[in-house]
C-alpha cells in the first residue's frame, strides 16, 4: 500500500481545494466542488472564493445568493455553511440525523410529543420570515413545557431552515430571518440521506482521508461500514503514521516539490478544518494558534502550502501574526498577497500591511 508523506498530502490537498492556484471557475462551481462553504461569518466566504477564483467579484456570490443558486443554512456539524439548492436537497436530509443528535430528540422539548412539536414548528415557521428567537418564542407559547431558553437551538437545527437575503451577504450584521427551504427553493428535499453521495463528494475535494477525517467534518458517526462497501471502488493509501486514507480511483496526487502560493484564508474556512488530522496543512504545535479555543477559528496565511500566520482586517490595514521568522522572499510574497486583499475588500484605498 502506498504511504503518501504530508508533504505529499498537502501538495494535494492545495490542488483538490483550488488553492495550488487561482482557477477561471464560476463562483457556483467552486462552491458546488467545496461542498459546502464555511459560512459562520457572512463575509468569510466571499473572502474563501476570492482565495480560490481567478476572476471572482462580490456580486457574484450576493447574485447567487438572491436568485436561490445557492443558500445559508445550519449544515456541517451543526454550523452555518453555504451550498448550492441543488446540493441542499440531499445535503440536508443526510445530515439531519446528526443535527437532531445535537438539539436532542427529545430532551429539550420538556417532554413534548416530536410529531405534534414538529408539525406546530413548521405552521409557525410558514407564517413569514422569522428570526429564530422568533420562532422560539411563538412554539413556546403553544408548549409552554418546552425550555425557552433551548427552543432557539432546537429550531436551529431541527427544521430544515434557510437564512434569506440580506443574511449571509457581504457586511450584513443584522437580522437573519428563517424560511423553510422546501418553500425557498419551491421543491421537496430528498426522502432520505445520501452518505454515499456525501463521501465522494467530499473526497473529491478533500481526499485522500480517513474515515474519522470524513466524520470530523461532516458531524455524521459510524461511517466505517460504508467504507468497507466503497473500498473496492476506491483507491486506498496510507499516511506516514499507518492511518488508512481513502480517495477517488481517478483523483489526481500532486509531486511534493510543486509550489505552492501565498494564500489568505478566511475565519473558520474548511481547508483548515475538514479533517480531524489536519497536519496536512496545519503544523501541530501551530494548532493553539489558529484554534485558541471559544470555538474561534481565526483568519490564516498558508506559505509554502502550510499555516504559517493569523491575520486581521480593518479597512485598508492587513495586520499579520506570523508563528516565527519568515524567509525575506516569502515576506514580501504575502504583504503582497495582502495588498491584493485590501484592493479586493477596500479598492481604491491604499493598503497598509503590519507584522506583529
Amino acid at each position: 500500500m502506498t504511504v503518501l508523506s504530508t508533504r505529499v498530502l498537502n501538495r494535494t490537498y492545495l490542488r483538490r481545494q483550488l488553492l495550488a492556484e487561482r482557477v477561471p471557475r464560476p463562483a457556483a462551481a467552486i462552491v458546488e466542488h467545496l461542498v459546502a462553504v464555511q459560512g459562520q461569518e457572512s463575509d468569510a466566504p466571499y473572502l474563501g472564493l476570492w482565495a480560490r477564483s481567478s476572476d471572482f467579484a462580490m456580486a457574484d456570490l450576493t447574485g447567487l445568493l438572491q436568485d436561490r443558486t445557492v443558500v445559508r443554512s445550519a449544515l456541517l456539524r451543526g454550523t452555518q455553511h453555504l451550498c448550492s439548492g441543488a446540493d441542499y436537497r440531499w445535503l440536508r436530509p443526510t445530515l439531519q440525523t446528526a443535527l437532531e443528535r445535537m438539539a436532542g430528540r427529545a430532551g429539550r422539548l420538556g417532554g413534548c410529543d416530536p410529531e405534534t412539536f414538529d408539525a406546530v414548528g413548521r405552521e409557525i415557521i410558514a407564517e413569514g420570515t422569522l428570526t429564530r428567537p422568533e420562532i422560539a418564542r411563538r412554539i413556546a407559547a403553544r408548549f409552554p413545557e418546552a425550555d425557552l431558553g433551548e427552543l432557539a437551538l432546537v429550531v436551529h437545527l431541527r427544521f430544515a431552515l434557510l437564512h434569506p437575503p440580506p443574511a449571509g451577504t457581504w457586511g450584513h450584521r443584522g437580522r437573519v430571518g428563517c424560511v423553510l427551504a422546501e418553500d425557498w427553493l419551491g421543491r421537496p428535499l430528498a426522502a432520505g440521506p445520501d452518505a454515499e453521495t456525501l463521501v465522494l463528494r467530499y473526497l473529491a475535494a478533500f481526499g485522500p482521508a480517513s474515515v474519522k477525517d470524513v466524520q470530523v467534518w461532516s458531524g455524521l458517526t459510524r461511517l466505517a461500514a460504508l467504507f468497507a462497501t466503497l473500498r473496492p471502488r476506491l483507491r486506498v493509501f496510507r499516511d506516514e503514521n499507518g492511518m488508512e486514507l481513502y480517495d477517488l480511483p481517478d483523483a489526481p496526487i500532486e509531486d511534493a516539490d510543486a509550489p505552492a502560493p501565498v494564500v489568505f484564508l478566511p475565519e473558520f474556512d474548511n481547508a483548515v478544518l475538514g479533517h480531524s488530522d489536519r497536519s496536512r496543512i496545519l503544523h501541530p504545535g501551530d494548532r493553539s494558534l489558529v484554534m485558541p479555543g471559544w470555538s474561534m477559528v481565526h483568519p490564516t496565511v498558508l506559505v509554502d502550502g502550510f499555516v504559517a500566520a493569523t491575520w486581521s482586517r480593518k479597512g485598508p490595514s492587513v495586520e499579520i501574526a506570523p508563528f516565527r521568522s519568515l524567509r525575506p522572499v516569502d515576506r514580501a510574497a504575502v504583504e503582497a498577497e495582502a495588498e491584493r486583499l485590501v484592493g479586493f475588500v477596500a479598492p481604491g484605498e491604499t493598503p497598509e500591511v503590519r507584522w506583529t
